[in-house]
């Protein structure tokens, strides 16, 4: 019963972060302009994951995320079978999310914001495959980094503010990587409006960079920066 609770709050908290993030970018577009701009869509995202760490941290460590979730796996932190339960349990959430913000804005605001999917600028013709994997694993990096510091790390803990440093790692992840990738760092977050919308174009890159960003800060902070001389 524990681990069904913990799964879902993983689905719960991942719909927390996409329902924001994807609400605030379909707003953001015609025929609704709420001119929140890139601050709003980082913000949002930011402060939704700040509120679902803390609402759910205790029950299911606060994944919300399954580049996160394998950053934890590769250092021993959960067991596969949950591993698996967590990742199933965000991707719902996400889709759900998605799904709703669909059946609520207006058709011209989700065709206009592509339901939020996180994905390059077209007109930005530089930002190859490459650019997106290392954008992606760089910005991920930064996030798993700042959880473990925050909320694995007891020194960290000390400071108690986990749930704040992981909303605003986020937030600036957005702000320095939106306008060229998207700034997901979630394969979830990436997941559900990619499903319901049927888009799928460059998915992949949104797997593979954001754990691989993961895993390497969850492996150079649980073998290095984590020990104590």
């Amino acid at each position: 019963m524990k681990d069904t609770r913990a799964c879902v709050a993983e689905m719960i908290g991942t719909f927390f972060l996409c329902f924001a993030g994807i609400a605030a970018i379909c707003s953001s577009v015609p025929p609704i302009l709420s001119n929140v701009g890139l601050v709003g869509i980082a913000l949002a995202h930011g402060l939704a994951l700040s509120v679902a760490v803390n609402a759910f941290g205790g029950i299911s460590g606060a994944h919300f995320n399954p580049a996160v979730t394998c950053g934890f796996l590769a250092t021993g932190r959960i067991k596969p079978s949950l591993a698996f339960g967590y990742v199933v349990s965000q991707l719902l959430g996400s889709t759900f999310a998605a799904l709703l913000c669909k059946g609520i804005f207006p058709e011209a605001a989700v065709s206009n914001a592509n339901l939020g999917i996180p994905l390059p600028n077209p007109d930005f013709a530089w930002v190859t495959i490459n650019v997106i994997l290392l954008v992606e694993a760089v910005l991920t990096f930064l996030l798993m980094t700042a959880i473990y510091g925050t909320a694995v790390d007891e020194r960290g803990k000390a400071v108690k503010i986990g749930g704040f440093g992981i909303g605003l790692a986020v937030t600036f992840d957005i702000l320095a990587g939106g306008p060229i990738t998207g700034a997901s760092m979630n394969p979830a977050r990436s997941f559900g409006p990619a499903l319901i919308q049927r888009d799928f174009q460059l998915h992949w890159c949104y797997w593979v960079a954001p754990i691989i960003g993961a895993v390497l800060a969850s492996l150079l902070y649980h073998h290095f920066l984590l020990k104590e001389d």
